[in-house]
C-alpha cells in the first residue's frame, strides 16, 4: 500500500516537471519545419532555434511573420509567443522570411544560405507583381534563374521545351506580348547559354544585383493620410521613408534619407517626419490601423539601425564571417577550376580519341585504295606482257615472210626470159617484189623494235609491282600518322609512275592525299574569335536588342498603369529613388552631423 501511494506520488511530481510544450510549423522559401516549443518561450528562443537549424548567422536580416485579419505582423523576440494574438490551433503557424533588405547584397551578404533566401524571396516578389520589373529585365533575370537551377547549358540536355513548366516570367509580360511559350524559351535560352562556367551561387548573386535596382524591391508600402487628409503611400526602404501617390509605386513624391531624418515620432496615430535641416517642414501623417502604425515604427527602426550599422566597422562576428565566406569562396574557385581542368582534360581526352579512330579510318581507307592501286597494277603488267609476247610473234612471222619474198625475187631474177615482153614483165615483178621486200624488211625492223620496247615496259611494271608490295607491307606494320604520310606520299609517286605506260587501253593512276588540319585549326580560331566578340557585347545593349525585337509584338491595350510609368520615366530620363537618394545614402556620414549625435533618437515622442 505505502508502495502504490509512493510511485503515485513519483509520477504526478513528473509530471509537474515535465514542461508544457505546443507545436509550431515553419516556413521558408523552400522547406516546412515543425518544432516542439514550450509554452514559457519567447519570440528569440523560437527564432534562434530556426536560425540554428538553417544553419544562418546573418539573422538580422530575418523574422517570423504572421497574419491578423488580413494585416502582415512580426513575431517580436522580447515577447513570449502565445502572448502574440496568434491563432491558437496547432500547429502554430509562422513564415521565415527577410524582414530588412541590404543596400548593396553583393557586399552585405556573405553566407551562401542568406543569399538563396533572399534570392527565392525576390524572385517570388517579381513573378507575383509584387516588384515591377520591365519585360526586358524579367527574360534576363529568368536566365540566371535557370542557371541557377539547371547549371551549364548543354544543347544535348537542354532541348526545346525543357522549361515548359517552369514559372519564370511574370504573367503580366507574357499577356503583354504576342509570343508563344516557345518564342519566350527561345529568348530566355539564348541568355542562358551566355552564362556558362557561373555557379549556383554566383548565378543567384547576379540575380540579386540586377533585382536591386528595381524601384520597387524592398520597399514596404503603407496606406496613410497626411494633414489635409490626402490619401497616400508610406515606403520604407533601407535608403530611407519615401512618400508615394497611391497610383504611381515606382517615383516618389518626396523622399527622406536617414541621414537627412532628425527624429520619427509616433503618437496615437500620427507620425511625424522632422528634416536634419529646419528650412524643410514637418512631415505628418497618420494611419487608420494601430496594427500598421506598430509595423511602420518597426520597420523604421529595424532599417535605420542598419543603415548605420553599415557606415561603421564591421562587428568581430561579421568579420569572422567574411574571412570565412571569402575561404569558402576560394576553396569552392579552386574546386570549380580542378573540375574545368578535369572537364578539359577528358574533352581533350574525347576530342584526341576521335582524331585517331578518324586516322585510323582513314588510313584504313587509304590502304585499300593502296591494295586495289596494286590488283590494278597487277592486272596491267599481265595486259602487257600477253601484248608483247604477241608483238613477239607477228614480228617473227614477219621476219619469216621477209625471208621468203626473197627467196621469190631471187628466184624471179634465175628465170632466164627469152622474149623483151617476158623480160620487161620479169623486170617489173622483180621490182615490184624488190618494193615489197623493203616494206617487208623496215616493217619487221620496226615491229623488233616495238616487242623489245614492251620487254623493258613489262620489267619496269614488275619493278613498281615489287616496290608498291613493299610499300603495302610498310602501311600494314606502322600506325605512325607520318610514317603513313610518307609511304603514301612513295606510294603515290610509284602510282603516278604507270600514267605514263604504253598506250592501248592501260588506266591512268593517280592519288592526291591532301591534309586540311590547318584549314580546319584556322576555321575553329575564326570561330572562337567571333564567339568571343559576341560575347564581349554590352549587356545593356543586349537589353536593349531584346526590348526592341520584341516591341513589335507588344499589345498595347494590354499595358498596364505600371508599363506605362515605367515608359514614361524612361522617355523622360527622369531621376528615379536609387538615382538620386543612393549617392547620398552611400556616402559616410560626417562625424559632426547633428543625426550621428541623436543615433536612438527614434520612438515615441515624449
Amino acid at each position: 500500500m505505502a508502495g502504490a501511494i509512493a510511485s503515485r506520488m513519483s509520477f504526478s511530481s513528473l509530471k509537474r516537471k515535465q514542461p508544457k510544450t505546443f507545436t509550431v510549423r515553419i516556413i521558408t522559401m523552400d522547406a516546412e519545419m515543425e518544432f516542439n516549443c514550450e509554452v514559457k518561450w519567447k519570440g528569440k528562443d523560437l527564432f534562434d532555434l530556426v536560425c540554428r537549424t538553417l544553419g544562418l548567422r546573418e539573422t538580422w536580416f530575418f523574422g517570423l511573420q504572421y497574419m491578423i485579419k488580413d494585416t502582415m505582423a512580426w513575431l517580436k523576440m522580447d515577447k513570449k509567443v502565445l502572448d502574440h494574438d496568434v491563432p491558437k490551433e496547432e500547429p502554430v503557424t509562422f513564415h521565415f522570411l527577410a524582414k530588412f533588405y541590404p543596400e548593396n547584397a553583393e557586399e552585405e551578404l556573405v553566407q551562401e544560405i542568406t543569399q538563396h533566401l533572399f534570392f527565392l524571396q525576390v524572385k517570388k516578389q517579381i513573378l507575383d507583381e509584387k516588384i515591377y520589373c520591365p519585360p526586358e529585365a524579367s527574360v534576363l533575370l529568368a536566365s540566371y534563374a535557370v542557371q541557377a537551377k539547371y547549371g551549364d547549358y548543354d544543347p544535348g540536355v537542354h532541348k526545346r521545351g525543357f522549361l515548359a513548366q517552369e514559372e519564370l516570367l511574370p504573367k503580366r509580360v507574357i499577356n503583354l506580348y504576342q509570343m508563344t511559350p516557345e518564342m519566350w524559351e527561345e529568348r530566355i535560352t539564348a541568355w542562358y547559354g551566355q552564362h556558362r562556367g557561373r555557379a549556383r551561387d554566383e548565378a543567384e548573386m547576379e540575380y540579386l544585383k540586377i533585382a536591386q535596382d528595381l524601384e520597387m524591391y524592398g520597399v514596404n508600402y503603407f496606406a496613410i493620410r497626411n494633414k489635409k487628409g490626402t490619401e497616400l503611400l508610406l515606403g520604407v526602404d533601407a535608403l530611407g521613408l519615401h512618400i508615394y501617390d497611391p497610383e504611381n509605386k515606382l517615383t516618389p513624391k518626396i523622399s527622406f534619407p536617414w541621414n537627412e531624418i532628425r527624429n520619427v515620432s509616433y503618437s496615437d496615430k500620427e507620425f511625424t517626419i522632422k528634416p536634419l535641416d529646419k528650412k524643410i517642414d514637418v512631415f505628418k501623417f497618420n494611419s487608420s490601423k494601430l496594427r500598421v502604425n506598430k509595423l511602420i515604427l518597426q520597420l523604421c527602426i529595424g532599417n535605420h539601425d542598419l543603415f548605420m550599422r553599415r557606415r561603421k566597422a564591421d562587428s568581430l562576428e561579421v568579420q569572422q564571417m567574411k574571412a570565412q565566406a571569402r575561404e569558402e569562396k576560394a576553396r569552392k574557385q579552386m574546386e570549380r577550376q580542378r573540375l574545368a581542368r578535369e572537364k578539359q582534360m577528358r574533352e581533350e581526352a574525347e576530342r584526341t580519341r576521335d582524331e585517331l579512330e578518324r586516322r585510323l579510318l582513314q588510313l584504313k581507307e587509304e590502304a585499300t585504295m593502296a591494295n586495289e592501286a596494286l590488283m590494278r597494277s597487277e592486272e596491267t603488267a599481265d595486259l602487257l606482257a600477253e601484248k608483247a609476247q604477241i608483238t613477239e610473234e607477228e614480228a617473227k612471222l614477219l621476219a619469216q615472210k621477209a625471208a621468203e619474198a626473197e627467196q621469190e625475187m631471187q628466184r624471179i631474177k634465175a628465170t632466164a626470159i627469152r622474149t623483151e615482153e617476158e623480160k620487161r614483165l620479169m623486170e617489173q615483178k622483180v621490182l615490184e617484189a624488190e618494193m615489197l621486200a623493203l616494206k617487208m624488211a623496215e616493217e619487221s625492223e620496226r615491229r623488233a623494235k616495238e616487242a623489245d620496247q614492251l620487254k623493258q615496259d613489262l620489267q619496269e611494271a614488275r619493278n613498281s609491282e615489287r616496290r608498291a608490295k613493299q610499300k603495302l607491307l610498310e602501311i600494314n606494320s606502322k600506325s605512325s600518322y607520318t610514317a603513313m604520310n610518307s609511304s603514301a606520299a612513295a606510294l603515290s609517286a610509284d602510282m603516278a609512275a604507270y600514267n605514263s605506260l604504253g598506250s592501248g587501253g592501260s588506266e591512268s593512276l593517280s592519288f592526291d592525299f591532301k591534309d586540311t588540319d590547318m584549314k580546319r585549326l584556322s576555321m575553329e580560331i575564326e570561330k572562337e574569335k567571333v564567339e568571343y566578340m559576341e560575347k564581349s557585347k554590352n549587356l545593356q545593349e543586349q537589353l536593349n536588342e531584346l526590348k526592341t525585337e520584341i516591341e513589335a509584338l507588344k499589345l498595347k491595350e494590354r499595358e498596364t498603369a505600371m508599363d506605362i510609368m515605367h515608359s514614361d520615366s524612361n522617355d523622360r530620363g527622369g531621376a528615379t529613388k536609387h538615382s538620386t537618394i543612393k549617392k547620398l545614402t552611400l556616402q559616410t556620414p560626417n562625424p559632426g552631423w547633428p543625426f550621428s549625435r541623436n543615433v536612438r533618437t527614434l520612438g515615441p515622442e515624449r
